[in-house]
């Protein structure tokens, strides 16, 4: 009898959309993506929230269980209203990525302003109280997220000029200079990532080598599809070699939230938790203003790169 395969290697969970806008004490307009992580077995999700003047912030949200979440009713992080950030935060911050690194969370987010956008760097020990490092990109980078350790001696930090489409990898001796940036992967013509390409989740390290979630966009007549795939890179010079790459989508958008709303067919993730059971949990924002879980094994991720590679 031959085998069915489900429609993704990411599988929704049946209580999807876990939270949306109505699951907030205040009004608000939208809701992003959501960056994660595991801390003293609590779950943690740092939430995009569009306030009604149109302004972004970071919302705390927590679960003992990764499923059910109690949103914070006040920002963890906001817009500076002084100093010299304030005027490449005015429109807000949004789309943290977190990294466990030197025995601290740092969190890569968006800063945008009437100059553009770029990635700006802060720093938590406790998820209580967080301090901005300061802005770690030149303008128009989106998708950056760091390494939780070190690479040949550096720091190192994904991100996507919007020139190109392309990831790249930057590095650093103290996390706020970067430079010897190299192209680590390309949009495929033909494939469902095409157009262009974006870190989703901060890189994963595993004994294969680096796993990424990255997304994928493609330009259709019906206008753009947004999806997610991953690849593994080589554990000491991420931008020599791909150990694999999946020529699928392990994630697409197909039920109505993920298909309707302010942005069509779309979906996107700022975060995946890797379980010591070596399942995974990816959380992911869809069309229709709501966060989303998905889950997996690593195995069947690295089944998926692999052979994907076997394929070209």
């Amino acid at each position: 009898m031959t085998k069915r395969l489900g429609r993704d290697v990411i599988h929704r969970w049946e209580g999807n959309p876990f939270i949306d806008i109505t699951d907030v004490t205040f009004r608000c307009n939208n809701m992003y993506n959501a960056g994660c992580i595991k801390k003293n077995d609590k779950y943690i999700l740092l939430i995009t929230i569009e306030m009604l003047d149109g302004c972004t912030s970071i919302y705390y949200a927590e679960s003992e269980d990764g499923l059910y979440f109690d949103v914070s009713d006040k920002p963890f992080l906001s817009p500076e209203k002084d100093g010299p950030l304030k005027e490449y935060e005015e429109i807000g911050v949004l789309d943290a990525r977190i990294t466990f690194l030197d025995k601290s969370y740092y969190l890569v987010y968006l800063a945008e302003s009437r100059h553009g956008i770029l990635l700006s760097l802060a720093k938590t020990e406790d998820f209580k109280s967080v301090e901005k490092l300061g802005m770690i990109s030149q303008p128009d980078t989106k998708a950056g997220a760091l390494f939780p350790t070190k690479i040949n001696g550096k720091y190192a930090r994904l991100g996507r000029p919007n020139a190109g489409g392309s990831i790249w990898i930057s590095y650093s001796e103290d996390l706020l200079t970067w430079g010897e940036s190299e192209i680590v992967l390309t949009p495929r013509k033909g494939y469902w990532d095409s157009d262009h390409i974006g870190c989703a989740a901060p890189p994963i390290e595993m004994e294969q080598g680096w796993l990424v979630f990255y997304y994928g966009v493609k330009r259709t007549s019906g206008g753009t599809l947004s999806r997610i795939g991953t690849v593994i890179l080589d554990k000491e010079n991420p931008a020599s070699n791909i150990v694999g790459r999946s020529n699928i989508p392990v994630l697409s958008p197909r039920e109505p939230y993920e298909r309707i709303g302010d942005i069509s067919n779309m979906v996107f993730s700022c975060g995946a938790i890797l379980e010591e059971n070596n399942s995974i949990k990816l959380y992911y924002g869809t069309s229709d203003n709501c966060l989303c879980l998905g889950s997996t094994t690593l195995d069947e991720i690295i089944e998926t790169c692999m052979q994907s590679k076997r394929e070209f």
